[in-house]
């Protein structure tokens, strides 16, 4: 679906909701008002947000206020702005159904805070940034304030966050806060993407009607075209056929973010096809499920893993997002002609590309029509992807022995946060437990991003009812966070910490600069 027709769907939907908004406004007598901080709160109280990341400023603070006063969502104070975006993109990672909110002050805060916003954005992360503004009247009068550019540009600001959110809002009276409250926020859990809010200090207080809350915000992906879709299953269908069912599975990023872990778990139980993560799906779908093979990365892949995929006469794509890293260096060896790829807002059939055929509506359907394969597709040998300890001769902890003997160690329900770098690529081969959740930033990568995102995800995972939460990093990369452990200490958090020594920058050491200093860094 291109940019224009996207934009034609979110006005839909948004009229759709305004729709059902005023027929309860029409027939709902209750006329409580409320603030519009207190309006704010209430939505993410629906959007089941219990934790709030942020840095106090002297613009954000009347909003903060009402925070810390709300009787279920708790404000969690980091150290600085950026890890406050990096621990609510942990949150929203583990807490799906959910998204992560980070709150920061106008200019310096929110600067501070972009990197991690973009972040969200590149691996299609559903985060709320709010940013507390100077008041209405000197947004319009630009008077030279502390923290603007001094040069009377006060959107300045904003104009960078369009870069890295898929909405914003500048709430500038109170008559249009609760519509462009719920535009931008419809906007981040329906497309998975950060969103950016300004509230001016002197609207923190101001009421509005609570009727729209009546009205809970939709999810749901937009439909497909009935005849379309319907072609599109008699086209897989064909190719399936004329595949002789030897079909091969692969889960990729886009299946957790866009809320398909059940319609593929379904797919894997009616139909019995092979199943393959590529590494941004790690853990879409269960590690000890009896048709799961392994991770798919390319050229860098296990021989007998991807011999087994590329091979396969079918391959059936689901969430891909062929990054470099994700693809090993984009040495993926399956050709058009032998794929079929589901994404959020399209369906590709070989080299025929169907704008609007969504997978989350799509994926029910194709199952129930796949699912008369399961007695052919079970005979389909799966081997089971084992990471055996080796054996070594001396006491030397090597990766070859560390990642297997850690594998060891997780157990069912485990949050696992890697770091990008050794962390990521040492773990991606380990085999994780049934109902594990495996979170690292392997698109977009920001050095520091996997310790501050643990705290996020410690959260997540307590108010889950998880089971422990493990980091893995270097000492190169947590130098820049390594702060954030002072907050979960305050918050009771508890999780178990890896670093490896490096001595250093290594993944940048091994790409450039082998003995230069600028690699080194203080001993951790």
């Amino acid at each position: 679906m291109d940019a224009t027709a996207k934009q034609l769907q979110a006005e839909v939907d948004r009229l759709n909701h305004e729709l059902q908004t005023l027929k309860v406004h029409y027939h709902c007598e209750d006329d409580e008002l409320i603030t519009i901080s207190e309006y704010i709160l209430k939505r993410l109280e629906q959007l089941n947000v219990t934790s709030i990341f942020g840095v106090p400023g002297d613009f954000n603070m009347p909003f903060l206020d009402f925070i810390e006063d709300h009787p279920t969502i708790e404000w969690i104070g980091t150290c600085n702005e950026l890890n406050a975006a990096y621990a609510a993109d942990g949150y929203a990672r583990v807490k799906e159904h959910s998204i992560g909110v980070v709150v920061t002050t106008f200019g310096v805060g929110e600067l501070s805070a972009i990197n991690g916003v973009a972040g969200a954005f590149s691996e299609m992360v559903p985060v709320l940034h709010i940013v507390g503004v100077p008041s209405t009247t000197q947004l319009k009068n630009k008077p030279m304030l502390h923290h603007t550019l001094g040069n009377g540009k006060f959107d300045a600001y904003t104009k960078a966050a369009e870069h890295i959110t898929i909405a914003q809002a500048i709430l500038m009276n109170k008559a249009q806060a609760a519509v462009e409250i719920d535009r931008i926020l419809t906007e981040c859990i329906s497309r998975a993407r950060p969103v950016y809010l300004a509230i001016p200090m002197d609207l923190t207080t101001e009421k509005i009607p609570a009727k729209r809350l009546k009205v809970e915000l939709s999810r749901a992906p937009p439909p497909n075209d009935r005849d379309v879709e319907n072609y599109v299953l008699d086209e897989i269908m064909e190719l399936v056929d004329d595949a002789k069912q030897d079909v091969v599975i692969l889960v990729d990023a886009c299946a957790i973010r866009h809320d398909l872990r059940e319609e593929v778990n379904d797919l894997l139980v009616k139909t019995r096809f092979p199943v393959y993560a590529a590494p941004m799906g790690k853990t879409a779908v269960s590690e000890e499920h009896e048709r799961y093979g392994g991770i798919y990365i390319g050229s860098v892949t296990h021989p007998s893993i991807k011999e087994r995929v590329e091979s396969a006469n079918l391959i059936l794509s689901i969430g891909a997002l062929k990054s470099d890293f994700n693809t090993g260096m984009f040495t993926y060896h399956i050709p058009a002609r032998h794929t079929i790829e589901l994404h959020s807002d399209h369906t590709l059939v070989r080299y025929a590309k169907f704008p609007g055929i969504g997978m989350k509506l799509l994926l029910p359907k194709l199952t129930e029509r796949l699912s008369k394969y399961q007695e052919v597709a079970s005979r389909i040998p799966v081997p089971h992807y084992k990471l055996d300890v080796p054996k070594e001769s001396d006491d030397q902890i090597s990766h070859a022995y560390f990642w297997p003997r850690v594998g060891k160690f997780f157990r069912k329900q485990d949050i696992i946060v890697a770091e990008t770098g050794t962390s990521n690529f040492g773990v991606m081969d380990v085999p994780m437990p049934d109902k594990s959740v495996f979170v690292s930033q392997i698109l977009y990568g920001s050095i520091g991003w996997a310790t501050a995102s643990t705290l996020g995800a410690a959260l997540a995972g307590r108010d889950k009812c998880l089971g422990r939460t493990i980091l893995f990093t270097g000492d190169g990369s947590m130098q820049l966070t390594v702060q954030e452990i002072s907050t979960m200490t305050r918050h009771n958090l508890t999780p178990i910490i890896f670093v490896l020594n490096n001595k250093g920058y290594n993944i940048e050491r091994h790409l450039h600069g082998l003995n230069r200093r600028y690699n080194d860094i203080a001993d951790w």
